[in-house]
């Protein structure tokens, strides 16, 4: 008997090799200080039978899914191909899986597609959740009934987690060692496996956007100007002078090039200085807020509030690398 946190990685014909590999990458590497491993991390396929993978060679798991009746974590990787993503079914052995696992208590996540699988079993059913911004359209005609959010990285809804595509997988892993064992350990983690340790679930995808043409891409020199004077008030208008535009042009094309619009990339910009600052510099709050532009104390706790939900003395004791 291990004392060691059980994860349960469910693998499925067409599994995709990177987020097969992720849950074993990141929990396996989750260690304390004195190295000794903090999850007990190991890979199931149905009735223990070789799956092919997207990338088309085969992966014997050495378990069959009787691991997920004793694990404490059960991490569906995401597919490419076949019944969830096809059909919107899954094996009714994956399904009678899930649901044992998750009725029983354990925690249930997916990456990437996996979250197909999830809704197929009837997990995700009036949930939030979400999965890979290329398969959204095709997860909402199959799946209605579930509260999908394409445009986050991750969803935590305390006992089933869902998380967007490749990358986006590393970030709810390391989201939920942070939650097991907390930052320290999450931190040690991100650092051996040369990820940043900390991507908050609400920051958007990076979803395909058609390429403005290059005559087009205009403002990325006062994009570059405005990151130098982020401690500064810097209104619109300013900006478009400084692109030698009028408001309403700088506005389109900024929009075009970034996805936002300037107030809003603004604003981000200064949230990353102040939070920056936090992680790397013992400087009082007051001088944070200033430098960052966000103004004053209470500025920097209404800002940093909004968008990860944390005061920035909480922010700097949890996140702070030493």
């Amino acid at each position: 008997m291990t004392d060691k946190h059980r994860v349960a990685v469910v693998a499925l014909d067409g599994v995709v090799p990177f987020d097969l590999g992720t849950p074993t990458q990141i929990f396996g590497t989750a260690r304390d200080e004195a190295g000794h491993r903090k999850y007990h991390v190991q890979i199931c396929t149905i009735a223990d039978e070789p799956v092919v993978t997207a990338a088309g060679y085969q992966v014997l798991a050495g378990h069959g899914l009787e691991l997920t009746e004793h694990a404490d974590t059960v991490v569906v990787a995401g597919v490419s191909a076949g019944d969830p993503v096809e059909t919107g079914t899954v094996d009714p052995r994956v399904a009678d899986a899930l649901r044992a696992a998750h009725a029983r208590g354990a925690r249930v996540m997916s990456i990437c597609t996996g979250a197909f699988v999830l809704a197929a079993a009837g997990l995700l059913d009036e949930r939030p959740a979400t999965t890979h911004w290329w398969w959204a359209e095709r997860f909402r005609e199959l799946f209605p009934q579930v509260k999908l959010d394409p445009d986050v990285l991750f969803v935590d809804d305390g006992d089933l987690l869902t998380s967007a595509g490749v990358g986006a997988g590393i970030d709810l892993c390391l989201h939920v060692v942070r939650i097991d064992f907390g930052s320290e350990i999450a931190n040690r983690a991100a650092r051996r496996s040369v990820v940043p340790p900390w991507r908050e679930g609400g920051q958007a995808q990076y979803i395909e956007r058609p390429l403005p043409r290059p005559v087009d891409t205009t403002t990325a020199g006062t994009r570059a100007w405005a990151m130098e004077r982020l401690d500064a008030p810097l209104s619109l208008q300013e900006m478009a002078e400084h692109a030698r535009m009028s408001v309403r042009t700088f506005t389109r094309r900024f929009r075009d090039e970034t996805g936002v619009s300037p107030a809003r990339w603004l604003l981000q910009q200064r949230v990353d200085r102040a939070r920056a600052l936090l992680e790397s510099t013992d400087l009082p709050v007051e001088v944070v807020a200033r430098r960052s532009g966000l103004g004053t104390a209470a500025g920097l706790r209404q800002h940093l509030q909004s968008t990860i939900g944390v005061a920035p003395s909480a922010y700097r004791r949890t996140f702070r690398i030493e």
